[in-house]
């Protein structure tokens, strides 16, 4: 698999938004195909080896990238708004309205979870829960905008 690391590094310098990211990058690629080790040991032939390596690599690329969103500092000038209680309290109280398993959906991403274990919480695939979270959103906005 060292004949392959030119390829790898090619592939998550391509999706690397800083310099210091690349090596991370690397590092979950080589996790990602390490797990799927077995998979890469029954390809013999080194060209599709190199089109499995890769579709890995930026698979894993592209999930790391969208779980760590790009954040910009925030100017020195910038003042927060206040925090405004009537305001969570009313998304709250939209939240409670939403059908099961809506609901529980959106209270586990805002805990935090990531879509796989929503998912396993809720027995939808990791898709599922990225589409219904979207539609979600979608609802609870307008819902908000008509409020």
């Amino acid at each position: 698999m060292l004949h392959y690391r030119g390829l790898l590094f090619a592939v998550c310098n391509r999706y690397a938004r800083r310099g210091l990211e690349v090596d991370d990058l690397l590092q979950e690629a080589m996790l990602a195909l390490w797990h799927q080790r077995e998979k890469l040991v029954s390809i013999t032939s080194p060209p599709k080896q190199a089109a499995w390596i890769w579709r890995v690599a930026r698979s894993t690329c592209v999930d790391l990238q969208r779980r760590s969103p790009v954040s910009h500092p925030l100017p020195d000038h910038y003042d927060a708004p206040a925090a405004d209680p009537s305001l969570h309290a009313a998304l709250h109280e939209l939240i409670t309205h939403l059908p099961e398993p809506d609901r529980t959906i959106v209270t586990l991403h805002l805990e935090g979870y990531e879509y796989q274990e929503i998912g396993q919480r809720t027995g939808l695939t990791k898709n599922n829960v990225g589409v219904r979270l979207m539609r979600i959103k979608e609802k609870l906005k307008e819902q908000w905008n008509t409020k």
